[in-house]
């Protein structure tokens, strides 16, 4: 099967380039620049359109008059190879709910669409069916749907997820989970002797035996910067735990390390000058963006993971994923696709981003997760052969049903 790719890979790098960028590799490459010697395993042979429009995250959605260019010019290269190499299946990435990238969409929709015989739609990002029924025009959504619909088939990443493509009317709808490579193949041996060394001294401490060393807990967020994404929630949550460890004169201290960019200057503005506040200095460390060895070594010595999100968009971030795969226990919000992704009745979701509610959790899922549950459901759910073995047969039953 043929399928053209429109959609872009990092730089900048969030979620949905990295899982595109996955995607392409599992398959084989992209045989516009590269002639594989042998079939794709799998099947899809891909030819890749690099839609990159943003230079960086805070270029994401907004306007900028060399997007429209780039937009033309993107479709005229999606043009060229579908007569150059005969692929009739188009590949697209739908927008979050912004008007500039929807307004994005109805271009390449208009432009490319009549050229191809099947429209797929990978949904990366949530919320675009209630967003187009509550903060756009009936003109706005008049002109989604008649671009859109219907479309043949819709990959969402999960249950919550389908109201997004049953409002463009797919012919069909699948249900594949992201998944990434193994990033610690080495966890029984390497990782879990030390989680569970950690565990079983949080244990002690929470049943009072106090008289045991004092326990420093190393709390993780790993994320782009953003109130949205629950930076300032999540700062804000450990010094309240850390007062209330101090008013009961209990041996443990949280430090949490941030790490990530910052998306506009306002927000690091305003995380620099709560940095000056000696409480919060002293147990809050901003690193910026880390990757390789420096990313891998903090999720090996974090014993929690926290990201008290309400991005708009939020689906099933890659993140959480990670920290599933470290074994680390996470604090997160019951948001859009986020309690599908963790076990039933896990004591690590809450609401919103109401600093005392992530205390609390915090706490609760330190004396009762080791972090061992995740893991296991990261292999079980969402593991890089899983997903593009199941990412293939979505795309492949096109070609029977198309």
């Amino acid at each position: 099967m043929k399928l053209l790719v429109f959609a872009h890979t990092p730089p900048p790098h969030h979620g949905q380039s990295y899982m595109v960028q996955l995607m392409l590799a599992g398959f084989g490459g992209d045989r516009r620049w590269h002639k594989p010697s042998a079939p794709s395993p799998l099947g899809i042979e891909c030819y890749h359109v690099n839609a990159r429009f943003s230079r960086g995250l805070s270029d994401v959605g907004e306007f900028q008059g060399t997007k429209i260019f780039l937009i033309f010019w993107f479709c005229l290269q999606a043009i060229w190879v579908r007569l150059r190499y005969g692929v009739t299946n188009f590949y697209y990435v739908p927008a979050p709910g912004k008007h500039v990238a929807l307004y994005r969409d109805w271009l390449v929709m208009l432009l490319c669409r009549p050229f191809f015989k099947n429209i797929i739609l990978h949904w990366h990002a949530a919320g675009l069916a209630k967003w187009l029924e509550t903060a756009t025009t009936i003109g706005s959504r008049t002109i989604t749907y008649r671009l859109f619909q219907p479309v043949e088939l819709s990959i969402v990443l999960s249950q919550y997820n389908v109201a997004d493509a049953e409002k463009l009317l797919s012919h069909h709808v699948r249900v594949v989970n992201n998944g990434i490579p193994d990033p610690c193949p080495d966890f029984e041996t390497a990782v879990l002797p030390q989680r569970r060394e950690r565990f079983a001294r949080r244990v002690q401490f929470f049943a009072g035996e106090t008289a045991a060393a004092p326990v420093t807990v190393q709390v993780l967020y790993l994320a782009h910067c953003t109130r949205e994404k629950g930076l300032f929630a999540a700062a804000e949550a450990v010094l309240l735990v850390n007062r209330q460890l101090v008013a009961r004169h209990l041996p443990m201290q949280l430090k949490l390390t941030t790490a990530g960019n910052f998306v506009t200057a306002e927000e690091q503005a305003e995380f620099d000058r709560l940095r000056e506040n000696p409480e919060f200095a002293a147990v809050i460390k901003h690193l910026g963006f880390v990757s390789g060895a420096q990313k891998d070594q903090l999720l090996r010595t974090s014993d929690l993971f926290l990201f008290p999100t309400r991005y708009l968009g939020e689906n099933q971030p890659v993140n959480l994923i990670e920290a599933m795969a470290f074994g680390l226990p996470i604090v997160t919000t019951r948001w859009r696709s986020l309690p599908e992704m963790l076990p039933p009745n896990y004591p690590g979701l809450v609401d919103d981003q109401d600093p005392k509610k992530i205390a609390e959790a915090i706490l609760q899922v330190l004396a009762v997760k080791s972090g061992q549950q995740g893991r296991a459901n990261f292999l079980a759910r969402f593991s890089m052969e899983q997903h593009l073995a199941e990412l293939a047969a979505a795309l492949r039953s096109v070609a029977t049903t198309g």
